[in-house]
């Protein structure tokens, strides 16, 4: 093996670049973080001061990452611009998350896009939730990091668990003393490079001589979908669209902007620019279908395994331009992985520290101790995601579970905690939840080898042809109405005794006013200021001091603690 050494030494520099930018956007906002209350939450949103071009810029990279990058190239080399569902797919998601989320997520003050669950279900049931979204982040970083270290040894003759490695330690240098503020400047310089280094391939390859351009031009560049398939179809589009918004990169960059106008603004932008971003992959996949492998390039194979199918971006530009042409396509693909990879450690990082660290484990926290925990739990992330690029051959299926996973059990939750926020309770939660893993687990997965015991209707040839996803999503969003319902009725009307409300949904009634706030929210919001007690006992809240009197003046100034009366029997505040 020839390692390529002015590859190497461009792919060097590339990384220097991306990582001064980095550490000089950390030294800003360590500068302008200093003598702040909460390092950590400026750490996680960049003090809530993120400009529109910058908020625009950084959610578009994000989406842009390497498997949407290498994933457009090979879908239209196999099928066409129609099986091509990633851009599009991510582009709907992007609107309908504007649209529907971003402006009550925003208006709310949240800080991770857990908080809207521990404050209805309570600190624990909630922080259950962080399961799923911990799992899709770090295999989706691992996932993007592993197609970066084949492409790197495709081009490079490259090692490929050093080209992981390497590929972490910088995202990770600059997120661990930066945060959110180093990891939207780098983006911004990463789409750059996305965006120069792929158009600049683009005519190189096209006038290839091994390049059919008669074929190129009259090919049917759409593709068509079979009717055996339509339902297969259907059900990744809508996994795409409606499993593309419960992520925390997305939500992270919503509540670091400075106002929810903002926040619904930078989500339409971006869809409009990831869109447009596709276009080069699906050119050059388009260009690959059409080239003489055998024939007429230095690689002299046909692309004909799954394999090889899947390298087709790295192969067009390694073997379709010139070698200086295709550093900056390599430098392209680098790009877009470090610009998806920083931000899901980030994101997985902020909601373990927010809320399982400080919300669960240690209430107490100082901000300095907060600003350790979140630095360790990046380091922790980056680790873990890195020895899984290196060691599991079946990442890809695993990085699809997880899209699984994210449509199947967050979105309905999502849903309905800010849109349906009073017909749901900590039963139906959990209920739909088991519900929704116990069934798309025995509806099975080839790539992971989980047989299919639940064969929905048109099973056929060992393949679900329905929208079975989309099925067990609607299911669970059900079972989560219909177990709320039924429960709620049991314990408010008296047909159950309380003392099997076991999870303590419906305790002792408390009276408050309409505009005030309820005691779990109170709880939450106070949590994150200092700490309260789960137990409150024949106490007034004015007992507590000034503190908590300014934490509901912030939240909501007509609240006043006097105002609220208290039982003085026990009150359980979740935890």
């Amino acid at each position: 093996m020839i390692i390529n050494t002015a590859g190497i030494a461009a792919v060097a520099v590339f990384y220097l670049v991306i990582l001064f930018v980095g550490m000089l956007a950390a030294w800003k906002q360590r500068k302008a973080g200093r003598g702040t209350s909460s390092p950590e939450e400026n750490i996680m949103l960049a003090k809530r001061d993120l400009g529109l071009f910058v908020g625009v810029l950084t959610m578009t990279a994000t989406w842009v990452g390497g498997g949407y990058v290498n994933g457009s190239a090979e879908a239209v080399f196999s099928n066409g611009i129609v099986w091509c569902q990633t851009p599009f797919g991510y582009s709907l998601a992007l609107i309908l998350g504007g649209l529907f989320f971003a402006k009550p997520m925003r208006e709310k003050g949240y800080i991770t896009m857990l908080d809207p669950f521990q404050i209805k279900y309570g600190l624990n049931i909630g922080g259950l939730l962080f399961l799923p979204a911990l799992f899709g982040e770090t295999i989706w970083t691992a996932s993007i990091l592993s197609a970066l270290g084949s492409t790197l040894s495709v081009i490079l003759e490259m090692d490929n668990n050093l080209a992981v490695f390497s590929s972490a330690a910088v995202a990770v240098i600059y997120t661990f003393f930066g945060g959110m503020y180093s990891v939207a400047l780098t983006d911004v310089i990463q789409l750059f490079f996305i965006l120069f280094g792929l158009v600049l391939c683009i005519p190189f390859a096209w006038m290839h001589p091994a390049v059919n351009q008669e074929a190129l031009v009259n090919q049917n560049w759409l593709g068509h979908v079979e009717p055996s398939s339509s339902g297969i179809f259907i059900d990744n589009y809508l996994l795409l669209i409606f499993g593309g918004i419960p992520y925390q990169a997305y939500f992270q960059r919503v509540l670091s902007v400075k106002s929810s106008k903002q926040a619904q603004w930078l989500s339409y932008m971006a869809a409009i620019l990831c869109t447009l971003l596709s276009i080069p992959s699906i050119l050059l996949g388009g260009i690959a279908k059409n080239t003489d492998w055998l024939n007429g390039t230095d690689y002299a194979m046909a692309l004909t395994s799954p394999d090889q199918v899947k390298q087709v971006l790295p192969l067009v530009l390694n073997y379709l331009t010139p070698q200086w042409v295709s550093f900056f396509g390599l430098g392209a693909v680098s790009a877009a992985v470090m610009s998806s990879a920083d931000s899901c450690i980030l994101s997985a990082s902020s909601m373990f520290t927010h809320n399982i660290y400080k919300a669960i484990v240690c209430p107490s926290a100082s901000g300095p101790h907060l600003m350790i925990a979140l630095r360790v739990s990046i380091l922790a992330v980056a680790a873990i995601a890195s020895v899984l690029a290196v060691s599991i051959n079946s990442i890809y299926g695993l990085s699809l579970l997880c899209s699984d996973m994210v449509y199947v059990l967050l979105f309905p939750q999502l849903l309905l905690v800010i849109h349906a926020e009073s017909s749901c309770n900590k039963y139906g939660c959990i209920t739909s939840f088991l519900f929704g893993i116990i069934l798309r687990i025995l509806s099975g997965e080839e790539l992971l080898g989980l047989p299919v015991v639940i064969q929905f209707p048109f099973y056929n040839d060992g393949r679900q042809q329905m929208p079975f996803r989309t099925l067990i999503m609607v299911f669970t969003l059900f079972v989560h109405l219909g177990v709320s319902f039924v429960t709620e009725q049991c314990f408010t009307k008296g047909w159950l005794p309380q003392k099997f409300d076991f999870l303590n949904s419906y305790p002792l009634e408390m009276t408050y006013q309409q505009e005030d706030i309820s005691p779990e929210e109170l709880h939450f919001q106070f949590m994150t200021n200092g700490k309260l007690e789960a137990t409150v006992q024949e106490v007034e809240l004015t007992e507590m001091g000034p503190k908590f009197d300014s934490v509901l003046s912030i939240s909501h100034p007509k609240v006043k603690s006097s105002s609220i009366p208290i039982q003085t029997s026990k009150i359980h505040l979740n935890n």
